[in-house]
């Protein structure tokens, strides 16, 4: 993207980010709320959102505009992005924030702390992420809890339609394995994986599509890829939802 286009793209997104009054809370925190991914939450209009890798609160910032009758059940790890979610979403009775990394592990993990601390992952950041997103290089590391996704949710909470949204950094699978026991009670599955190994060690998103179709779950769309100056593409942003039942769409059943 050169310098030109994107430019206008962070004037859009500002002019969007200034339109609503939730958003607004959002950069008087320092917090700019997920706009990109107004479409995707729009469509699918869920009534239950887990957000696993919060962070400082960026989708969840989206789900209150885009969704407000959700329940939302946070989850990060990051003490100082955990203190700005809490700062922020405090004061939203239907937002359950859960300072935690998610895995099959439970106990204390470490993380490799970014430049950007929406970077950050359980796996080293690798020169090829370093080289791609400058800023992104490891700064520190910082001991965390962690623990399995199905520990901090029942299924009997999960109302339907129920959206799982990741974005760990390397770490989709750890997670959707730790959520298998949620699967029949989870409607959607909206993950940010890669194309090429971004972290050490990371699952690519061809074995992210290959685990979730064990459970019945297919591709129903491909959103924000990221694309290397070769125009290599580097990551996107996947929506699974049930094979089954988009058989049943395309049919018109």
């Amino acid at each position: 993207m050169d310098g030109l286009s994107d430019f206008i793209r962070k004037a859009r997104k500002l002019a969007r980010l200034v339109s609503a009054p939730v958003y607004r809370r959002g950069l008087l925190h320092g917090v700019a709320a997920a706009v990109e991914h107004a479409a995707v939450v729009r469509a699918i209009s869920p009534r239950t959102i887990l957000d696993v890798g919060a962070n400082r609160g960026q989708f969840s910032l989206l789900a209150l505009r885009e969704a407000p009758w959700a329940s939302i059940y946070a989850f990060e790890p990051l003490l100082e992005a955990a203190n700005c979610f809490d700062r922020l979403m405090g004061k939203f009775d239907q937002v359950k924030f859960f300072r935690t990394a998610l895995a099959c592990d439970r106990g204390v993990a470490k993380m490799h702390v970014s430049g950007s601390s929406d970077s950050s992952s359980l796996l080293e950041i690798s020169s090829l992420q370093m080289r791609h997103f400058p800023g992104t290089e490891e700064v520190g590391t910082e001991e965390v809890p962690i623990g399995a996704l199905s520990d901090f949710i029942s299924s009997e909470k999960m109302v339907s339609p129920s959206l799982l949204k990741i974005d760990v950094q390397g770490g989709e699978l750890g997670v959707l394995k730790s959520a298998t026991a949620l699967f029949p009670n989870l409607d959607w599955i909206y993950v940010e994986a890669s194309f090429v190994q971004l972290y050490e060690g990371q699952p690519l998103a061809d074995e992210v599509v290959a685990y979730l179709a064990e459970f019945g779950f297919a591709i129903q769309g491909v959103h924000n890829v990221s694309y290397a100056k070769s125009g290599k593409a580097l990551q996107a942003d996947f929506l699974f939802g049930r094979a089954a039942a988009a058989e049943s769409e395309e049919r018109g059943v």
